[in-house]
């Protein structure tokens, strides 16, 4: 079966590209533009890894990132963050729990190694 992946990250193209990567190496994915939205889709169906950009409206990933750790539901998903914003990005990792982080814009290569550190 499929291993699930959420892609929750404000820009088009970067969904785009990150599912036509991700969707050619065999994963299922949903993708969700925004915080509330991502809620919803968790409520319906819990994937195997969470991609998180840290900048998205509403409520930053950062903050979700926390949310859901302190969610039995949610608290053992592995989270990657997924950003451009690379200034403290290893220490906003440690101080939300996070798994790992992977800068934008990625490399296709970088993008499945890290997710296979996690889910295989």
């Amino acid at each position: 079966m499929a291993k699930k992946i959420l892609i929750i990250d404000d820009e088009p193209d970067i969904l785009r590209l990150a599912a036509i990567r991700l969707e050619a190496s065999g994963y299922k994915l949903t993708e969700a533009t925004d915080s509330e939205k991502a809620l919803k889709l968790l409520e319906k169906e819990i994937p195997d890894l969470i991609l998180l950009d840290l900048l998205l409206p509403k409520m930053q990933g950062g903050e979700f990132c926390k949310k859901l750790k302190s969610d039995t539901r949610f608290k053992n998903i592995p989270i990657v963050f997924f950003t451009a914003n690379v200034t403290g990005i290893a220490d906003i990792v440690k101080e939300t729990g996070a798994q790992d982080y992977i800068i934008k814009p990625f490399e296709p290569e970088e993008l499945l190694s890290t997710i296979t550190k996690f889910i295989h």
